[in-house]
């Protein structure tokens, strides 16, 4: 599957949007049967994804949402609203968007109330007129939230004592507000939050204003810069001190700390200038507007049942975590770090192509560690080392999870999209060398800035970069049944898989990022 450009927004009708948005000027609608004609067709519930093929409406794209959400302590409930962007793909007499476990009270697209129903993954809306194609269109919906609630298959709300923050990896934001749940349609994000007196509200992006009430009430208003995929939205809510520093030439680096916690935190948060400094010197300059982390105020392993999460200029983690150590805890957040770059400001254009996330941030973080002669967990000193038990085990995560490019749903984030994605990519450096791995990798990220990107993209642009067609190398790597042979070590073996699956290697929850040997 090819990327998708992303189409610039009408953002300035969005972000002008009252609660209720009126009729968009620029809209073409007509009631249905006024013309003698059938009233158009439903967008198709799903865009087929390989991994997830229910998520996402091919029927129109999103350019913006906007996102209103008030914090309610009392009952622990988020009264909100979300105003969508978007423009149509085909005629619609209906559309559909991702919902889960949300509590919907109305809908209008173009200022007109429309009919909806809610069905387990979705919400259909039927408007009051015909959307024809290429028309632009404004949704706007009016709902409740629960971020204690655990609607099935799961929850992208962290609920903490004082708020919450949001991690709706790898479909969530469904349960977080209703969307086109899909990395390939990515937009523009605007995020106004109002808290009570004594609690501050971040979200992904840079803070535009700050207005207060007279009851207190403070409302925070924030603006992505770059377009952002609906799993990487971050929005929290809690006692939270803000600390800023400076990374390379001067960028901001904000970082949301749990107030009581804040002096215990600092070591580990101090160490982000110097992996940004790192990590630009191989990838380029720093894509987005900030960065900064946020360890969320619980260790509640009910609510926080992972490590870290890449939320787009504000990595998310379990705060007990970064109280570690340096060597323990300084290579897992360089691999959510290079996530900017891998995952973030790239996105994968399917679910299929997650290894070219993981992959990567698992690659980087251990040439991080092992610079440092900092041993991994199986007492392994180099990538060498490492990348050759890794080897061993190809064939054993060949037969439990298939190819590192062909995952599913229940195999999605275990070893062989982290560890067997780096494994692919230490392979092609030993194939190309340094200076052309170098020059793939900074091509690759320039070509799809800010867009989606598939397996074939990657493939593409490492043979255009290499000067050799290395589609037959790649593939092998990542589509075949067997491991190939590692180029420069022939003498490398491959363990034969036992009849039993290694299950103790992989991962402990689906939204565990953690590699298990970084």
């Amino acid at each position: 599957m090819r990327y998708r450009t992303r189409v610039t927004a009408p953002t300035a009708a969005l972000l002008g949007a009252a609660a209720v948005p009126v009729l968009a000027p620029a809209a073409r609608a007509r009631s249905a049967g006024e013309d003698g004609t059938t009233a158009g067709t439903a967008g198709e519930e799903g865009l087929g994804d390989p991994v997830y093929p229910r998520l996402g409406n091919a029927g129109y794209r999103v350019s913006a949402y906007r996102l209103d959400l008030t914090y309610r302590p009392s009952t622990k409930l988020v009264d909100a609203s979300v105003t969508i962007s978007a423009y149509a793909t085909k005629d619609l007499s209906r559309l559909s968007l991702d919902s889960v476990g949300l509590g919907i009270h109305g809908v209008w697209v173009d200022g007109r109330k429309a009919a909806f129903e809610q069905r387990p993954d979705k919400i259909v809306v039927t408007p009051a007129a015909r959307i024809e194609n290429r028309a632009k269109l404004l949704v706007h919906i009016d709902y409740t939230a629960d971020p204690r609630k655990l609607p099935a298959p799961g929850n992208g709300w962290v609920p903490t004592p004082d708020g919450f923050a949001v991690a709706a990896q790898p479909d969530l934001a469904r349960t977080v507000f209703p969307c086109n749940d899909h990395p390939s349609d990515k937009a523009d994000f605007r995020f106004r939050i109002t808290v009570p007196k004594g609690l501050t509200a971040v979200a992904s992006g840079a803070l535009v204003s700050t207005r207060r009430a007279k009851n207190g009430a403070t409302t925070f208003v924030y603006q992505s810069r770059d377009p952002i995929a609906t799993e990487l939205v971050q929005i929290t809510v809690g006692d939270y001190r803000l600390t800023e520093r400076r990374g390379p030439g001067g960028m901001p680096v904000r970082d949301v700390v749990p107030r009581g916690r804040a002096k215990a935190l600092e070591p580990a948060l101090a160490l982000t200038p110097g992996q940004l400094l790192w990590l630009e010197r191989r990838l380029g300059r720093f894509p987005f507007e900030t960065y900064g982390l946020l360890p969320a105020n619980t260790d509640d392993p009910a609510a926080f049942d992972f490590t870290g999460l890449e939320t787009q200029t504000l990595t998310l983690y379990k705060p007990g975590f970064l109280l570690q150590k340096e060597s323990q805890i300084a290579p897992h957040m360089v691999h959510e770090l290079v996530h900017s770059w891998f995952g973030n400001m790239v996105s994968p254009a399917t679910w299929a192509d997650l290894w070219l996330d993981e992959g990567h941030a698992d690659y980087y973080a251990l040439l991080y560690r092992y610079e440092r002669g900092w041993p991994d967990s199986l007492g392994l000193a180099t990538m060498e080392a490492r990348m050759k038990d890794v080897y061993a085990r190809g064939d054993q995560w060949r037969k439990d999870s298939g190819p590192v490019a062909a995952p599913t749903a229940s195999n999605l984030f275990d070893n062989q999209r982290y560890a067997g994605g780096s494994l692919v990519l230490y392979a092609l450096w030993k194939l190309v060398g340094d200076d052309t791995f170098a020059r793939v990798e900074r091509t690759y990220l320039d070509r799809y800035r800010n867009s989606n990107a598939a397996t074939s993209d990657y493939i593409t642009v490492a043979s255009e970069v290499s000067g050799r067609n290395l589609s037959g190398f790649l593939n092998d790597w990542l589509y075949g049944t067997k491991t190939p042979r590692m180029p420069g070590h022939p003498d490398w073996t491959v363990t034969p898989p036992s009849a039993v699956a290694a299950r103790r290697e992989q991962r402990r929850s689906p939204k565990d990022l953690a590699s298990a040997t970084l």
